[in-house]
Protein backbone atom coordinates (compact mmCIF):
# COMPACT_ATOMS: atom_id res chain seq x y z
CA UNK A 1 0.00 0.00 0.00
CA UNK A 2 1.58 3.25 -1.17
CA UNK A 3 1.52 5.48 1.90
CA UNK A 4 2.27 9.13 2.54
CA UNK A 5 3.27 9.90 6.15
CA UNK A 6 2.61 13.22 7.84
CA UNK A 7 5.88 13.81 9.66
CA UNK A 8 6.65 16.66 12.03
CA UNK A 9 10.09 15.36 12.96
CA UNK A 10 8.93 14.32 16.44
CA UNK A 11 9.34 10.95 18.08
CA UNK A 12 5.84 9.74 17.16
CA UNK A 13 5.82 10.65 13.48
CA UNK A 14 9.41 9.54 12.84
CA UNK A 15 8.62 6.21 14.51
CA UNK A 16 5.55 5.99 12.26
CA UNK A 17 7.66 6.66 9.17
CA UNK A 18 9.96 3.78 10.09
CA UNK A 19 6.97 1.53 10.79
CA UNK A 20 5.34 2.34 7.45
CA UNK A 21 8.65 1.85 5.62
CA UNK A 22 8.83 -1.65 7.14
CA UNK A 23 5.19 -2.65 6.65
CA UNK A 24 4.01 -0.79 3.52
CA UNK A 25 5.46 1.18 0.63
CA UNK A 26 6.52 4.55 1.99
CA UNK A 27 6.22 7.05 -0.87
CA UNK A 28 7.13 10.23 0.98
CA UNK A 29 6.99 12.43 4.05
CA UNK A 30 4.80 15.51 4.27
CA UNK A 31 5.53 18.28 6.78
CA UNK A 32 3.78 21.56 7.50
CA UNK A 33 5.10 24.99 8.34
CA UNK A 34 2.09 26.48 10.10
CA UNK A 35 3.91 29.33 11.77
CA UNK A 36 5.05 27.32 14.77
CA UNK A 37 7.35 29.29 17.06
CA UNK A 38 10.33 27.22 16.05
CA UNK A 39 10.85 25.05 13.00
CA UNK A 40 13.68 22.94 14.37
CA UNK A 41 11.67 19.72 14.15
CA UNK A 42 11.30 20.14 10.38
CA UNK A 43 15.03 19.52 10.03
CA UNK A 44 14.54 16.18 11.78
CA UNK A 45 11.71 15.32 9.37
CA UNK A 46 14.01 16.12 6.44
CA UNK A 47 16.72 13.92 7.96
CA UNK A 48 14.21 11.08 8.36
CA UNK A 49 13.22 11.31 4.70
CA UNK A 50 16.86 11.26 3.65
CA UNK A 51 17.51 8.25 5.90
CA UNK A 52 14.54 6.34 4.45
CA UNK A 53 15.36 7.50 0.91
CA UNK A 54 11.99 9.05 0.15
CA UNK A 55 10.92 12.55 -0.97
CA UNK A 56 10.17 15.16 1.68
CA UNK A 57 7.80 18.05 1.09
CA UNK A 58 7.19 20.99 3.42
CA UNK A 59 3.92 22.78 2.78
CA UNK A 60 3.75 26.38 3.96
CA UNK A 61 0.41 27.10 5.63
CA UNK A 62 1.79 29.98 7.67
CA UNK A 63 -1.02 32.32 6.59
CA UNK A 64 -3.54 29.83 7.95
CA UNK A 65 -1.53 29.34 11.14
CA UNK A 66 -1.46 33.10 11.78
CA UNK A 67 -5.25 33.10 11.73
CA UNK A 68 -5.39 30.33 14.35
CA UNK A 69 -4.03 32.58 17.08
CA UNK A 70 -3.95 32.07 20.84
CA UNK A 71 -1.83 28.93 21.10
CA UNK A 72 1.51 28.69 22.87
CA UNK A 73 2.78 26.88 19.78
CA UNK A 74 2.17 29.80 17.43
CA UNK A 75 1.98 33.00 19.52
CA UNK A 76 4.25 34.74 21.99
CA UNK A 77 2.65 32.87 24.89
CA UNK A 78 4.74 30.98 27.43
CA UNK A 79 4.78 27.21 26.96
CA UNK A 80 3.70 25.79 30.33
CA UNK A 81 5.76 23.26 32.24
CA UNK A 82 4.19 20.06 33.54
CA UNK A 83 2.43 16.88 32.47
CA UNK A 84 0.29 16.76 29.32
CA UNK A 85 -2.66 15.54 31.38
CA UNK A 86 -2.89 18.86 33.20
CA UNK A 87 -5.53 21.43 32.24
CA UNK A 88 -2.83 24.09 31.72
CA UNK A 89 -1.68 22.26 28.59
CA UNK A 90 -4.80 23.34 26.68
CA UNK A 91 -2.89 26.50 25.78
CA UNK A 92 -0.92 24.30 23.32
CA UNK A 93 -4.03 23.52 21.24
CA UNK A 94 -3.93 24.91 17.68
CA UNK A 95 -7.60 24.77 16.64
CA UNK A 96 -8.39 22.31 13.85
CA UNK A 97 -4.71 21.81 13.07
CA UNK A 98 -4.92 18.10 12.29
CA UNK A 99 -8.11 18.50 10.26
CA UNK A 100 -6.44 21.13 8.09
CA UNK A 101 -3.21 19.15 7.64
CA UNK A 102 -5.03 15.91 6.90
CA UNK A 103 -7.29 17.55 4.31
CA UNK A 104 -4.22 18.85 2.49
CA UNK A 105 -2.44 15.50 2.82
CA UNK A 106 -5.40 13.63 1.33
CA UNK A 107 -5.42 16.03 -1.62
CA UNK A 108 -1.71 15.45 -2.17
CA UNK A 109 -2.13 11.68 -1.83
CA UNK A 110 -4.97 11.67 -4.35
CA UNK A 111 -2.95 13.78 -6.80
CA UNK A 112 0.02 11.42 -6.47
CA UNK A 113 -2.02 8.19 -6.64
CA UNK A 114 -1.13 7.08 -3.12
CA UNK A 115 -3.32 4.55 -1.32
CA UNK A 116 -3.09 5.88 2.23
CA UNK A 117 -2.16 8.76 4.49
CA UNK A 118 -0.63 7.88 7.87
CA UNK A 119 -0.74 10.10 10.94
CA UNK A 120 0.87 9.55 14.35
CA UNK A 121 -1.86 10.73 16.73
CA UNK A 122 -1.86 8.60 19.89
CA UNK A 123 -3.79 7.83 23.05
CA UNK A 124 -1.89 10.29 25.19
CA UNK A 125 -3.18 13.14 23.02
CA UNK A 126 -6.86 12.44 23.69
CA UNK A 127 -7.16 14.52 26.86
CA UNK A 128 -6.46 17.93 25.36
CA UNK A 129 -6.48 17.49 21.57
CA UNK A 130 -9.95 16.72 20.14
CA UNK A 131 -8.53 16.18 16.65
CA UNK A 132 -6.40 13.29 17.92
CA UNK A 133 -9.27 11.14 19.20
CA UNK A 134 -10.60 7.95 17.57
CA UNK A 135 -13.95 9.58 16.85
CA UNK A 136 -12.26 12.31 14.83
CA UNK A 137 -10.14 9.80 12.89
CA UNK A 138 -13.22 7.72 11.99
CA UNK A 139 -15.25 10.79 11.02
CA UNK A 140 -12.42 12.19 8.91
CA UNK A 141 -12.16 8.92 6.98
CA UNK A 142 -15.89 9.01 6.28
CA UNK A 143 -15.70 12.64 5.17
CA UNK A 144 -12.85 11.89 2.76
CA UNK A 145 -14.74 8.98 1.23
CA UNK A 146 -17.41 11.52 0.30
CA UNK A 147 -14.92 14.23 -0.69
CA UNK A 148 -13.01 11.93 -3.08
CA UNK A 149 -15.91 9.72 -4.19
CA UNK A 150 -15.30 8.54 -7.73
CA UNK A 151 -11.82 10.05 -7.82
CA UNK A 152 -9.67 8.26 -5.25
CA UNK A 153 -10.01 5.73 -2.45
CA UNK A 154 -7.50 6.67 0.24
CA UNK A 155 -7.26 5.10 3.68
CA UNK A 156 -6.39 7.00 6.84
CA UNK A 157 -3.88 5.00 8.85
CA UNK A 158 -3.60 5.92 12.53
CA UNK A 159 -1.99 2.84 14.09
CA UNK A 160 -1.12 4.64 17.33
CA UNK A 161 -4.51 6.23 18.01
CA UNK A 162 -5.42 3.87 20.85
CA UNK A 163 -2.01 3.27 22.37
CA UNK A 164 0.29 5.23 24.68
CA UNK A 165 3.52 7.01 23.86
CA UNK A 166 5.38 4.30 25.77
CA UNK A 167 3.92 1.79 23.31
CA UNK A 168 5.15 3.98 20.45
CA UNK A 169 8.67 3.93 21.92
CA UNK A 170 8.48 0.14 22.04
CA UNK A 171 7.24 -0.03 18.45
CA UNK A 172 9.80 2.52 17.29
CA UNK A 173 12.61 0.49 18.82
CA UNK A 174 11.28 -2.61 17.05
CA UNK A 175 11.57 -0.81 13.71
CA UNK A 176 14.97 0.72 14.37
CA UNK A 177 13.91 4.33 14.92
CA UNK A 178 16.94 6.46 15.85
CA UNK A 179 15.25 8.31 18.72
CA UNK A 180 18.15 10.72 19.11
CA UNK A 181 17.30 11.95 15.61
CA UNK A 182 13.84 13.19 16.65
CA UNK A 183 12.74 16.45 18.24
CA UNK A 184 9.85 16.90 20.67
CA UNK A 185 10.45 20.01 22.79
CA UNK A 186 8.05 22.90 22.24
CA UNK A 187 10.59 25.49 23.38
CA UNK A 188 13.04 24.94 20.54
CA UNK A 189 16.27 25.48 22.46
CA UNK A 190 19.65 23.93 21.84
CA UNK A 191 18.58 20.88 23.88
CA UNK A 192 15.22 19.49 25.00
CA UNK A 193 14.09 21.55 28.00
CA UNK A 194 12.83 18.54 29.96
CA UNK A 195 9.99 20.59 31.50
CA UNK A 196 7.33 21.28 28.86
CA UNK A 197 4.47 18.82 28.41
CA UNK A 198 5.95 17.07 25.41
CA UNK A 199 9.38 16.68 27.09
CA UNK A 200 7.79 15.26 30.24
CA UNK A 201 5.69 12.87 28.17
CA UNK A 202 8.75 11.81 26.14
CA UNK A 203 10.89 11.18 29.22
CA UNK A 204 8.08 9.25 30.93
CA UNK A 205 7.44 7.14 27.82
CA UNK A 206 11.00 5.82 27.66
CA UNK A 207 10.83 5.05 31.40
CA UNK A 208 7.56 3.12 31.07
CA UNK A 209 8.80 1.29 27.97
CA UNK A 210 11.99 0.25 29.75
CA UNK A 211 14.09 1.59 26.88
CA UNK A 212 17.09 3.86 27.31
CA UNK A 213 16.31 7.47 26.43
CA UNK A 214 19.15 8.96 24.34
CA UNK A 215 17.72 12.48 24.64
CA UNK A 216 19.76 15.20 26.35
CA UNK A 217 17.49 17.34 28.56
CA UNK A 218 18.25 20.65 30.25
CA UNK A 219 16.32 19.38 33.28
CA UNK A 220 16.66 15.61 33.25
CA UNK A 221 14.66 14.83 36.38
CA UNK A 222 11.80 17.34 36.32
CA UNK A 223 9.47 14.75 34.76
CA UNK A 224 9.32 12.84 38.07
CA UNK A 225 7.85 15.85 39.85
CA UNK A 226 5.46 16.56 36.96
CA UNK A 227 4.15 13.00 36.91
CA UNK A 228 3.64 13.06 40.69
CA UNK A 229 1.65 16.28 40.44
CA UNK A 230 -0.38 15.27 37.38
CA UNK A 231 -3.13 12.65 37.18
CA UNK A 232 -0.76 10.13 35.62
CA UNK A 233 -0.16 8.81 32.10
CA UNK A 234 -3.03 8.99 29.65
CA UNK A 235 -3.97 6.62 26.89
CA UNK A 236 -3.85 2.86 26.42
Amino acid sequence: MKTLVICSGGLDSVSLAHKVAAEHELVGLLSFDYGQRHKKELDFAAACAKRLKVPHRIIDIGAIGRALSGSALTDNVDVPDGHYAEETMRITVVPNRNAIMLAIAFGVAAAENADAVAVAVHGGDHFIYPDCRPGFIDAFQTMQQHALDGYADIKLLAPYVNISKADIVTDGAKHGTPFAETWSCYKGGERHCGRCGTCVERREAFHLAGIEDPTVYEDHDYWLEAVRKGPGPQGG
